[in-house]
């Protein structure tokens, strides 16, 4: 994500004395400048209320936090739902605090099954870490206790090893209970090569990052065949083995995927009458929000504008520190009890434009411009 809050101007500038009449209670992010201090930074539901309290007329028995006094400005942003107000306080907690916005924000980073592909004899893991080297991420879950579930299911179908020592291959290795029930091939005892341990991994790999599709449609291939053939016997017994399956991918819940490719969207109507706000997740970073005109001298058809917004975005630069924090965001918001907007997930960087025109219309619907009042005379 572009941080554009050090080009975006503030939609109010209060400086002393500070008068808060002319400021609407809006939903907003906020920065109060502090003498020779570092700088006060909050997310508020009621601007006007919250400025109010903080650098109102401080009274003596009160305890409450009071920076009338050292306060020099404030810088307020309007915002309008859940997911903008944490994304642009993030851009600017990372602006404003470069050492420790993480700690500030309580930034809490979501559990991914990884392929660790950099050893010898890959295996899997479950870890709240995005690393490189070539490594799988497929996730983010709802929790560690969901990654583990659905890295146990994954490897009931993959004869993978589930050690995790640094394998020295020997025929006197004491191997394992995986080994001796047939659900591991035993490379730890030479029972096969690396190279054919190698094309197990490749075909787990492929799984992960085509969502299980790698797996699933041979065996619905092989069903269907098996029950053209009129041999009922082995097409139930794929059936069962389809069902296990789709049971499993169900485990994947709402965001799992391969994280290096998580991309989708959610629509926003925008502080601004006439305008939607799209926040776009490409490559799981967030790039700059784009913001889509809803009036009627718009030129052009909402879905051909569309396009061309898509066109013109930027890929953003695969930086894996960026990508866990913006993953970690996009987290937080999705399992929320409070996600206020629909999620539309997409693959291979095929935006699904219909849907979005159809989110469009709905916030648009949905906007209340008299509650919300902007600078520059839009109200």
């Amino acid at each position: 994500m572009a941080d554009t809050a050090t080009a975006t101007r503030p939609d109010w500038l209060i400086e002393p004395p500070f008068d808060f009449e002319a400021v609407p209670d809006t939903p907003a992010v906020f920065v109060v400048r502090l003498g020779g201090g570092e700088p006060y930074l909050g997310r508020t539901s009621m601007l006007r209320r919250r400025l109010g309290r903080l650098l109102g007329e401080a009274r003596q028995s009160s305890r409450r936090l009071n920076l009338r006094e050292i306060a020099t400005a404030v810088e307020a942003y309007a915002v309008r739902g859940k997911l903008p107000a944490a994304l642009l306080n993030y851009r600017l907690a990372r602006r404003i605090f470069p050492g420790r916005y993480v700690e500030m924000l309580k930034l809490r980073f979501p559990a991914y099954v990884k392929l660790i592909q950099s050893n010898q004899y890959p295996r899997t893991e479950v870890t709240a870490r995005i690393s490189g080297a070539g490594s799988v991420h497929y996730g983010p879950f709802r929790s560690r206790a969901a990654a583990e579930r659905f890295e146990g299911e994954v490897l009931d179908q993959y004869q993978a090893r589930r050690c995790v020592e640094d394998l020295v291959p020997s025929p006197e290795h004491p191997g394992c209970i995986y080994g001796e029930m047939g659900r591991c091939l035993r490379p730890c005892q030479e029972v096969v090569s690396a190279e054919e341990y190698a094309g197990e991994s490749r075909r787990l790999a492929h799984f992960l990052e085509t969502g299980g599709t790698s797996l699933l449609e041979p065996l619905l291939a092989a069903r269907d065949r098996l029950s053209a053939e009129m041999d009922f016997e082995q097409a139930a017994r794929m059936h069962e083995r389809v069902q296990r399956i789709e049971q499993m991918l169900k485990l994947r819940e709402g965001l799992a995927g391969d994280a290096a490719a998580q991309s989708g969207i959610a629509v926003y109507p925008s502080p601004r009458q006439g305008w939607i706000d799209l926040h776009l997740m490409l490559d799981g970073i967030f790039v700059e929000p784009a913001a889509f005109p809803i009036t009627a001298g718009a030129a052009g058809s909402m879905d051909g504008r569309l396009r061309e917004i898509f066109q013109s975005v930027e890929r953003p630069k695969p930086v894996l520190k960026t990508r866990m924090e913006h993953l970690a965001l996009l987290s937080r918001w999705y399992y929320s009890s409070y996600r206020d907007a629909d999620w539309l997930a997409f693959e291979h960087g095929q935006p699904p434009y219909r849907r979005i025109v159809r989110a469009i219309s709905k916030a648009a619907a949905g906007m209340q411009a008299d509650l919300f009042q902007t600078p520059g005379g839009v109200t």
